[in-house]
């Protein structure tokens, strides 16, 4: 699409240092909006929050039916955190993508992200080990959620509602 038929003028949205960042506002799912129109205030970028902060946050967005943005602070938190936990925050970041996708209606995406993200975790959590609840998070009771949900979308191929749907990351404490 040209800069003039995208409503823009003729220039790629850059950050300082460059790279191509489209700012257009997005919904409360991360669609973009036209230019111009009220949208969902996005997630700063490139945040390093410690696992509590992270965890908090996150849940805070799920709660509030915005799991697109869950997904950027669990991305932040596979990209500045310890080696040895970023599988398990990219797979909860995929957790996140997944039911972003359920709720817009990608039935497909939805599907794969949640099975995905929930391999991921039970990966990372393995057998016999005690990584069942990292800070805090209900490894197992997440990896049942996205399974659930992920079949439960498969079978119906309808929206979810992000927060009536969201899950639980430290279980029902």
């Amino acid at each position: 699409m040209s800069g003039a038929a995208s409503g823009d003028t003729g220039t790629r949205d850059r950050d300082g240092e460059g790279r191509a960042r489209n700012a257009r506002p997005r919904d409360g799912l991360g669609r973009p909006l036209p230019y111009g129109a009220a949208g969902v205030e996005r997630q700063p970028e490139g945040v390093v929050r410690t696992p509590a902060e992270t965890v908090g946050e996150a849940q805070a967005l799920l709660d509030a039916g915005k799991p697109f943005h869950a997904h950027e602070v669990f991305e932040d938190a596979w990209k500045s955190g310890p080696e040895a936990e970023r599988a398990l925050w990219r797979g909860l970041a995929q957790l996140a993508v997944g039911l972003t996708h359920a709720a817009r209606g990608n039935a497909t995406g939805g599907v794969r992200l949640l099975r995905r993200g929930a391999g991921a975790v039970e990966e990372w959590a393995g057998p016999g080990e005690d990584r069942a609840r990292p800070h805090g998070l209900d490894l197992a009771g997440l990896t049942g959620w996205a399974r659930a949900l992920a079949a439960e979308v498969e079978r119906t191929v309808a929206p979810v509602d992000a927060a009536a749907r969201a899950p639980r990351l430290c279980g029902d404490t």
